[in-house]
């Protein structure tokens, strides 16, 4: 089970957990305490000077208290108003100078803890930005958001909160403790006594407003969850749809008053929670009255009318730092609960990332003469396994593999030089599964030549869309190996690998911005030119020209604004944009009408034929266009060759051909003609 932090109504339950924190409360040890201080190392300076601060605040918060009795017994009692003057005086210097510490004592609190939340986020986000293609799969993103957000910005209240309440309220508590033994040893103690008659109803108090709010915060929960699936656009039309419209208010307006009952409750909870505070506030200070005057009167003539009233004002400055220290263990278990649920994020093993050292192939790209690369950032040989690997690489490859290194994070996404045309592929024996209870892939061995277009079919299952992932290793192999040039994708640069493939998904994804945000995204520094070029290969520039806005038109959330077409073509322009040396469609034509397909068919085809491709097909016109077509079914690779052979030989290929493809037999002739 997770460990989830409850915070009803936005706030924590002061001295209460839930059954599940109880449960789940984290095991803090030295080592993980260690860790935790370990964000605050860097700001030690700054940690120095608001512990400072904090023990003089302490200290000079507890002198206008001491000062008020010698105002009373020096100033009034003793008719000298030239020393009532100057008392006053000097505790008007101590309360703006306590006030202004109080406020540098804020100051850093709240700069150490933001900049070590900003560390925090800066650090999860790289760490996030690199896990594995299966963590976003199988871990919910509403989790992801929130550990990158309210988790991290909850740390905030182990500095600015929780660690500046426990040592303020613990050198106050002292304080205060040995300036009363000083002044009365008896009435300290009477104040000792009095303070648990204020703790008892406090508690008591506190668990029914905690139990009261934990249920204000489950309805408007469903309260919320009402909104969010009625008002949605998606939920909106459903309610439409069904004629739902009462049926929804009834429940909303039913939940609504659930909770308009709990918020009363809790209110006047916490309405009798300040008579009760008020009432066992003032017991005190009448106890310590009654024994300082009895002592005064009858037995201690030193005990003064002033040292009284300043008992009486310690014992208030007693209450609150007690009350906090008996709270403060719920608080920092809370707290710590935060640093485990990140910590658990960043010991995420990141799974899929570049080799120690790894390969940067030479003769493969524009100007890119050097290959090799290695985490220093000083130029060094390889290792003899590395050597090994690039040799026997240049061997099986069209392009020569050096052992000179190259750093990966000189890496610039926008003058990387990528593969030549001549990038073959070749699946060895690969198997793959994302659990090892349900293989996806078993033993898939076919070869992509260079410059080679082939097409993947099967029916849906067959495990296509898995073996395509692999190559710019969303996922990596379980057995087997795919190689580039004679080169294993794993002992490849991973930026590099990625750089040389161009993947366009049937699920097209565009972010929240403009058109030429979109497209920039996969080069930086293309020019007008190069954009307007990619659109017109994709058959989208004129539409986009045709916007009021042109190119710096918005497409909306996920590109909502554009339709399923629109999207693709935008995403395939994206890609050309990109210009890899590996071209790969997911079915990425499938929102396209039998037109719009055929336009950029004709367009992409140069392209195709300069390049090595691999594409999902789900129409006739790709696989007549391919060199070659793999044949797949059940993770399994039935059979590869041509489309006429194929038909003769595989009774796979000839369902799927009677069933999906023979539908579109006369119509790559139409579309020609639509084309020209």
């Amino acid at each position: 089970m997770e460990l989830r932090i409850a915070r009803p109504n936005g706030k924590q339950g002061r001295g209460y957990m839930s059954r599940e924190e109880k449960a789940n409360r984290p095991v803090i040890t030295w080592a993980f305490f260690s860790r935790v201080m370990s964000y605050m190392a860097p700001y030690w300076k700054q940690l120095v000077l608001m512990l400072t601060a904090i023990g003089l605040s302490a200290w000079l918060n507890l002198l206008p208290a001491i000062l008020t009795g010698r105002i009373i017994d020096e100033g009034l009692i003793g008719q000298d108003f030239n020393r009532l003057l100057w008392l006053i005086g000097q505790s008007f210097v101590v309360i703006l100078t306590a006030n202004l510490i109080g406020v540098a004592e804020s100051f850093l609190s709240n700069w150490i803890a933001q900049h070590m939340t900003l560390d925090m986020r800066n650090a999860m986000f790289k760490h996030l930005l690199k896990m594995p293609h299966h963590f976003y799969t199988s871990n919910n993103q509403g989790d992801i958001i929130t550990r990158m957000t309210s988790d991290i910005s909850g740390v905030q209240q182990v500095m600015t909160s929780t660690v500046t309440s426990i040592l303020s309220n613990s050198l106050t508590l002292g304080l205060a403790l040995l300036a009363m033994l000083q002044k009365s040893v008896p009435l300290a103690l009477v104040g000792l006594i009095i303070i648990p008659l204020f703790i008892i109803p406090t508690k008591k108090m506190g668990k029914l407003r905690w139990q009261l709010t934990s249920r204000a915060q489950a309805t408007e929960d469903q309260v919320n969850g009402i909104l969010n699936e009625t008002l949605s656009v998606s939920g909106q039309l459903l309610v439409k749809l069904f004629n739902q419209e009462k049926q929804e208010a009834d429940r909303y307006e039913s939940f609504s008053r659930d909770l308009l009952a709990l918020n009363m409750k809790e209110r006047m909870a916490g309405r009798w929670f300040r008579v009760a505070m008020s009432t066992f506030s003032s017991v005190g200070p009448l106890l310590l009255y009654l024994v300082g005057g009895s002592l005064m009167m009858h037995y201690d003539a030193t005990l003064s009318v002033g040292d009284i009233t300043v008992m009486v004002v310690f014992l208030g400055k007693m209450y609150g730092p007690v009350n906090s220290l008996l709270n403060i263990q719920i608080d920092w278990i809370r707290s710590m609960a935060l640093f485990t649920r990140i910590f658990d994020y960043f010991d995420r093993d990141v799974e899929i990332e570049s080799p120690q050292q790894a390969i940067w192939p030479a003769g493969m790209g524009e100007g890119n003469e050097t290959a090799g690369v290695a985490p220093s950032e000083t130029t060094t040989g390889v290792t003899t396994a590395a050597a090994e690997t690039s040799t026997a690489a240049a061997e099986t490859s069209t392009a020569a593999v050096t052992t000179t290194s190259k750093p990966s994070a000189s890496i610039n996404s926008t003058t990387t030089s990528k593969p030549s045309a001549s990038a073959d592929l070749i699946f060895d024996q690969v198997a793959f599964a994302y659990d090892s209870e349900r293989p996806i892939l078993k033993d898939i061995s076919f070869t992509v030549q260079p410059g080679e277009t082939v097409a993947i079919v099967g029916p849906s299952g067959a495990g296509k869309s898995s073996l395509i992932n692999l190559l710019p290793r969303l996922h990596d192999v379980d057995a087997g190996s795919i190689r580039l040039n004679g080169v294993d994708l794993r002992d490849l640069d991973l930026h590099y690998l990625r750089e040389t493939i161009g993947i366009v998904t049937q699920d097209t994804y565009l972010f929240n911005g403009t058109i030429r945000d979109n497209l920039l995204y996969a080069k930086a520094d293309a020019t007008d030119a190069e954009l307007k070029e990619a659109c017109r290969l994709a058959n989208i520039h004129d539409l986009i020209a045709s916007l009021p806005q042109g190119y710096d038109s918005l497409v909306g959330n996920r590109g909502l604004k554009l339709s399923g077409g629109e999207k693709q073509r935008l995403s395939i322009a994206r890609v050309l944009l990109k210009n890899p040396a590996i071209l790969i469609f997911d079915e990425a034509t499938s929102s396209l009408d039998s037109i719009s397909e055929s336009l950029i068919q004709a367009a992409i085809e140069p392209l195709i034929q300069s390049r090595t491709s691999l594409m999902i097909a789900h129409r006739l016109s790709t696989i007549l266009s391919a060199d070659k077509i793999v044949v797949m079914d059940q993770g399994q690779l039935v059979a590869q060759g041509s489309h006429q052979d194929l038909l003769n030989s595989n009774a796979l290929y000839t369902e799927l051909y009677e069933t999906q493809f023979k539908q579109e037999k006369n119509e790559p002739a139409a579309e020609e003609h639509s084309a020209s």
